[in-house]
């Protein structure tokens, strides 16, 4: 799962709490008490708290109406779990340098290049190099949304801000911070991923 994806799911499940504790304190305040009757009716009316002679009536389970109660209180403990959580899975890259292994959280890398016999690792802050491959730093980073440009490019999709179409059939992207990188015609399929969602602009990456 990619940065951007846990940041998308991070925040639904915080709009889901937020509704589910506005839906709960309405429910609860209002709610039939344990044991209560529901009576199914023929008539226009779907529901009695008191049966009458035409209606066929159950025994309805409010069980789960103090459990609503409950979960409403402790929805925000469990918000603030779920960010810890989802806080503790974003991936990271572990790599030697100097001496010691750094852990780098992927969302803070914007791109890899290709430097001779290493990999120059573009963050944020610092750049990194790293003696691997470019291919082998494509596979292993394809599954948390980083796609590769250039053969000697990989930028993350989370850092890409504008792409501009250029007359040779070729693309320039500009990411987070400024940096522009070329996107040659073998690989300009792979803009397809940068976005979930392409609204009258599919054939720019045809």
């Amino acid at each position: 799962m990619s940065a951007r994806e846990i940041q998308d799911q991070k925040a639904i499940a915080h709009e889901m709490f937020v509704r589910q504790v506005a839906h709960a304190s309405a429910d609860v305040s209002a709610s039939p008490l344990r044991g209560a009757t529901i009576c199914s009716t023929k008539s226009r009316r779907d529901y009695a708290l008191e049966p009458t002679a035409d209606e066929f009536c159950e025994a309805a389970d409010t069980s789960l109406l103090p459990v609503i109660g409950v979960g409403a209180a402790n929805l925000m403990r469990v918000l603030r779990q779920l960010e810890v959580i989802t806080k503790r899975q974003a991936p990271r890259i572990a790599f030697k340098a100097k001496g010691s292994i750094l852990l780098l959280d992927l969302a803070d890398i914007l791109a890899v290049q290709a430097e001779g016999n290493y990999v120059s690792l573009r963050h944020q802050r610092n750049p990194y190099l790293v003696h691997e491959s470019l291919s082998s730093m494509a596979e292993k980073l394809k599954p948390y949304g980083f796609i590769r440009i250039h053969r000697s490019v990989i930028v993350n999709i989370s850092a890409v801000e504008e792409i501009q179409p250029l007359p040779t059939g070729e693309y320039r992207l500009r990411l987070k911070g400024g940096k522009e990188y070329l996107v040659t015609r073998k690989y300009k399929h792979n803009l397809r991923d940068l976005a979930q969602l392409w609204v009258g602009s599919e054939r720019l990456c045809g």
